[in-house]
């Protein structure tokens, strides 16, 4: 028995330290793509990077599915017949979510979106193309090689806290508030892991994430102005991110309920 749990033990230590560099190598990659396209125009450049960043991901998924012997349909690489569904399942729920918080804060006043009517169709699309390429860049991070090869080691609960830490540091590292990451990118987090795990692929919790981000900036809740800009009366600029940060916990909450009680199926991993 003693023989047993420190063989599970290693292994679990063995995962970590794996999926720790695959991490480590996936943001020397966005590194390395960042700097190859800063001479760019600044939209081409963030495509260009996010793009490549994303390519070169895959490869580096394959590598580490190929040396822990995982099924490339076990970590998301490969599409099934209900990808396609998924995905645009995901796309509606995540714009319906950022819609859901829009109406939510607007209902409490203090708050104004502004129609832009210098915006674009080519930004629109353009923008909606650069969320769909960082939702794929980053669930092939977190959700795909790493949270697979952890809950095939460990429980599910356990490799999910883990890719969460990680998730919310890399934003706090990226300039985002520990309020906003913790809640922001914690629950995000957990509803698009636990969509890959209930539907074992990525299709689902990409749709969900880029359709979330894009849903936001059209809002004008990304700090810029999207197809509508969005105004606080002033001094209500506290109590506004407030009953926003509510808000988005709610719609999450129940997405992440909506998603753990339609998708029941197992999420057990292969091996080759």
């Amino acid at each position: 028995m003693l023989t047993d749990l420190n063989s599970f033990n290693q292994k679990s230590v063995y995962t970590l330290l794996r999926v720790w560099l695959f991490y480590i190598l996936s943001v020397a990659i966005l590194l390395f793509t960042s700097r190859l396209t800063k001479s760019l125009p600044t939209t081409i450049a963030n495509l260009l990077s996010i793009a490549l960043a994303s390519l070169l991901t895959v490869g580096l998924v394959v590598v580490f599915a190929r040396w822990e012997k995982l099924r490339l349909a076990y970590v998301g690489l490969k599409p099934g017949r209900q990808s396609a569904n998924r995905f645009v399942t995901g796309y509606v729920i995540g714009a319906s979510m950022a819609v859901m918080q829009a109406c939510f804060v607007l209902l409490f006043g203090h708050l104004r979106l502004i129609f832009n009517p210098h915006m674009t169709a080519a930004e629109i699309g353009l923008s909606a193309l650069l969320y769909l390429l960082v939702a794929c860049r980053e669930e092939l991070v977190f959700r795909a090689y790493a949270l697979r090869s952890l809950s095939y080691s460990m429980t599910s609960a356990i490799a999910l806290l883990i890719i969460l830490v990680i998730f919310i540091s890399e934003h706090v590292l990226a300039g985002m508030g520990w309020t906003m990451a913790l809640v922001g990118s914690g629950l995000g987090g957990l509803l698009f892991g636990i969509s890959a795990l209930k539907t074992r692929g990525l299709a689902l919790p990409v749709g969900l994430h880029s359709a979330w981000n894009f849903g936001q900036w059209m809002m004008g809740f990304k700090n810029k102005n999207g197809i509508w800009e969005a105004v606080v009366e002033k001094g209500y600029e506290a109590k506004t991110e407030t009953i926003g940060l509510v808000a988005f916990a709610g719609v999450m909450i129940l997405a992440i309920a909506a998603v753990s009680l339609f998708y029941t199926g197992k999420n057990k991993l292969g091996r080759l």
